[in-house]
C-alpha cells in the first residue's frame, strides 16, 4: 500500500471520527437540555403546589382563629348588654362586606355558552363575557339583592369582573361556562331579569343558553379574600 492510499484512508478515518464526536457532543447537549427544561418544569410545579399548601394551611388557621373570637365575643357579651351591642354591629358589618356565610331565599342564574353550530349567529354573541355576567350583576343588585356570588366566588365592593381571553376572571379566581350566579333576596323581585324584552331574553335571542330558577334555601359563602384600603382613610 503506498503513502496516497495510506493517506486517504487516514483521512477518511479522521472524518468518521470527527462526526461520531460531533453527533455524540450534539446528542449529549440535546440531552441535556431535555433533562434541565424537565427538572425546571418539575420544580415548578413543586413550588406551586407548596405555595398552595401554605395557602390553605394558612386559611385554615385563619378560620380556626375567626371561631376562636367568636367564641370569645360570645362569652365576653353574654352578661353585659353594652358589649352585646357592639357585638350585633360587628356580624352586621361583616355581613355588608361579605365577611359571613349567608343563606335565604333568592334566585339562581345560570348562563352557557350557545351551540356553535348556529349557522346564522356570529359565534362571539354565543360566548358568554365578562360584561354579560356584568350586567346581571347589576341587575340583581338593583333588584335588591343582598348576596351574590359567581360559581361561588362572594360580590363585595371591590369585586373585579374581567376577561382573560375566553375565560372570565372574578375576584382573581377565573371561570368558565356554564356561569351560576346566585343571588339572595325576594325571589319575585330578583325574576324580573327575565321579564319579556329584559337583558336574559336578550341573551337567549344571540344564542346564549339562559336559565333561571326560585329557590327558598341558598347558601352564599363568604369573601375568601382580604379586603383592604391604601388610599381611603377613616375622617375623625
Amino acid at each position: 500500500m503506498n503513502k496516497k492510499i495510506e493517506t486517504i484512508i487516514l483521512a477518511i478515518m479522521c472524518f468518521v471520527l470527527t462526526a461520531g464526536m460531533v453527533v455524540q457532543i450534539n446528542s449529549v447537549n440535546s440531552n441535556g437540555t431535555t433533562v434541565t427544561g424537565n427538572q425546571t418544569e418539575s420544580n415548578l410545579k413543586s413550588q406551586v403546589l407548596k405555595m398552595k399548601e401554605r395557602y390553605e394551611n394558612q386559611y385554615a388557621e385563619l378560620e380556626k382563629a375567626e371561631k376562636e373570637l367568636e367564641q370569645a365575643r360570645q362569652q365576653a357579651t353574654s352578661s353585659n348588654t353594652e358589649l352585646e351591642e357592639l357585638e350585633n354591629q360587628i356580624k352586621q358589618y361583616n355581613l355588608l362586606l361579605g365577611n359571613t356565610d349567608v343563606t335565604g331565599e333568592g334566585i339562581m342564574v345560570t348562563l352557557t355558552d350557545g351551540q356553535t353550530d348556529l349557522q346564522l349567529l356570529d359565534a362571539q354573541s354565543l360566548i358568554v363575557h365578562a360584561e354579560n355576567v356584568l350586567s346581571v350583576v347589576n341587575e340583581l343588585k338593583n333588584a335588591g339583592a343582598e348576596a351574590i356570588s359567581i360559581n361561588g366566588q362572594r360580590i363585595v365592593n371591590t369585586t373585579a369582573i374581567s376577561c382573560d381571553g375566553n375565560v372570565i376572571v372574578v375576584n382573581g379566581e377565573k371561570i368558565s361556562s356554564p356561569i351560576q350566579i346566585s343571588a339572595i333576596g325576594l325571589p319575585e323581585l330578583l325574576s324580573t331579569l327575565d321579564r319579556p324584552g329584559g337583558i336574559l331574553e336578550n341573551f337567549g335571542t344571540l344564542g346564549k343558553i339562559v336559565e333561571l330558577r326560585k329557590s327558598t334555601n341558598l347558601e352564599i359563602p363568604k369573601y375568601a379574600g382580604v379586603i383592604t384600603f391604601r388610599y381611603a382613610k377613616t375622617i375623625r
